[in-house]
């Protein structure tokens, strides 16, 4: 088999579209599928007997598994080919997928859940990869960046009033089976039409950092979860062994990689300041999003007993205006920079989660809703200039890299939202979980101006010049 080139071939314009659209099928099939799910978690709930610490490890065995392994396979691809990789993404999600839909109870479900998600770990990661390389000169690449995050707020339109029209006519399974024909089209589009490109420098695997990475993400994640699932259980010498056992493995793994020539995780990409906020943003807008969609999900249909398809329909507007404005946040980002839309999106995240926290939204209609069309505008804003901060900083042989630690963010930040709201929930603290979402608004708000200023841009500068 002849070796991958290095970097995808000249393309005309309309391949380069058609390549970008099959991309978007992967983000589509991962976001579709977790949108989706979210509005079946209480039809889950009755058919398996679930509790709330059931369901929150429904989510978060996958977003934990899927971003243990986000920087292995975002290495990997630039090692042995983008398409390579892309391609056995599209396989072991569609399988796992097929697998979720055949389970037979909540530990089956939340095993084929982690199947998922090693196959989506060699999704979007890789896929942004292979769009930077396709799209080079910066501001058709924001654009294209913009669609992406367009893709996300289609996925949340289409997510929650699918889902739910599913669960209320067939089932809950059945979320699983749509999967299925579009990771088939996409995987044979793939393999039409997508060219195979590589880092000119491949990378050797790190096998003890990526252990480090899952101990450390895997046992916070329980401990949240399983610390919030009883009373007295945060003082358990399991949950106490947990953290502790974090706290090492994070101690561990940042000594070890700065020893390692070609590290999993590239710490040198941390001096840049933009790089480094957006790392952080991600972590706090997705925390934000995932603990607001596990919130209203269960609030829509176990407190005012609504219907999946009802629930998924009051979602609505926010998966609206995450879909019109996440295009504009490439745009904004194209012409005028990061600083904007990371601004207008805290904003708008914090007047959100104000209007649960302080002013009962619950009990108005006019105020849920006004509510979920702030959030929609936030998130959708907030997408693009976080993935711009993480690709156009550092040099396309390591785009796959970069990439996958801003996609490892998000999934930090989305299980980290499951497991700490699920635990206010469990406690019976809704009014704390809202103070939560509006304190991860105000974060985005200040990251926002504090890391897309002039001196913060050198520092991005100076850490290239360093990479190449």
């Amino acid at each position: 088999m002849p070796p991958a080139p290095t970097h995808a071939p000249a393309l005309t314009q309309r391949r380069r579209r058609l390549v970008l659209a099959i991309c978007c099928m992967s983000l589509l099939i991962v976001s579709l599928d977790n949108t989706a799910l979210n509005v079946a978690l209480p039809s889950l709930q009755r058919d398996l007997h679930a509790s709330v610490s059931g369901l929150q490890w429904t989510i978060d065995a996958y977003t934990v598994v899927l971003a243990s392994f986000l920087m292995l396979s975002g290495s990997a691809a630039d090692r042995v080919g983008r398409r390579r990789v892309f391609q056995t993404g599209l396989v072991l999600f569609t399988t796992g997928s097929l697998l979720c839909a055949l389970a037979p109870g909540l530990g089956w479900l939340i095993a084929f859940r982690a199947v998922q998600a090693i196959g989506g770990s060699m999704l979007n990661p890789v896929a942004m990869s292979i769009i930077t390389n396709t799209f080079t000169e910066p501001r058709e690449r924001a654009r294209a960046i913009g669609v992406w995050g367009g893709v996300v707020g289609i996925s949340m339109a289409a997510g929650p009033l699918l889902g739910g029209a599913l669960v209320t006519s067939v089932g809950w399974r059945a979320i699983f089976w749509l999967n299925l024909p579009i990771g088939l089209a996409a995987l044979l589009l793939t393999a039409l039409y997508v060219p195979e490109s590589r880092a000119p420098h491949p990378r050797r695997l790190d096998p003890g950092g990526q252990l480090l990475v899952m101990a450390a993400l895997g046992s916070l994640t329980f401990g949240i979860i399983e610390g919030g699932s009883a009373d007295g259980a945060w003082a358990s010498p399991l949950i106490l062994g947990c953290f502790g056992l974090s706290l090492c493995a994070v101690a561990a793994l940042i000594p070890y990689e700065r020893r390692r020539a070609e590290p999993l995780v590239e710490l040198r990409f941390f001096r840049s300041v933009p790089f480094s906020g957006a790392t952080v943003t991600a972590v706090t807008s997705f925390a934000a999003l995932s603990g607001f969609l596990f919130l209203n999900t269960l609030y829509l249909q176990n407190d005012r007993d609504l219907t999946a398809f009802q629930a998924g329909l009051y979602l609505l507007p926010m998966a609206v205006m995450t879909a019109l404005f996440a295009p504009l946040s490439g745009h904004l980002v194209g012409v005028r920079g990061a600083r904007l839309p990371l601004v207008l999106a805290g904003a708008a995240m914090t007047a959100s989660g104000l209007l649960f926290a302080l002013f009962g939204a619950e009990a108005s209609d006019g105020r849920l809703f006004t509510s979920y069309v702030l959030f929609g505008i936030g998130f959708g804003l907030v997408n693009a200039p976080i993935t711009n901060a993480a690709v156009s900083g550092m040099p396309r042989a390591r785009a796959g890299v970069a990439a996958s630690i801003a996609s490892t963010s998000r999934q930090v930040g989305a299980a980290l939202g499951v497991a700490v709201i699920g635990a206010a929930i469990a406690a019976g603290s809704r009014v704390t979980a809202w103070w939560m979402i509006t304190g991860c608004g105000v974060a985005v708000l200040l990251l926002g101006l504090l890391t897309t200023g002039r001196r913060a841009r050198a520092t991005a500068e100076r850490a290239l010049i360093n990479q190449v």
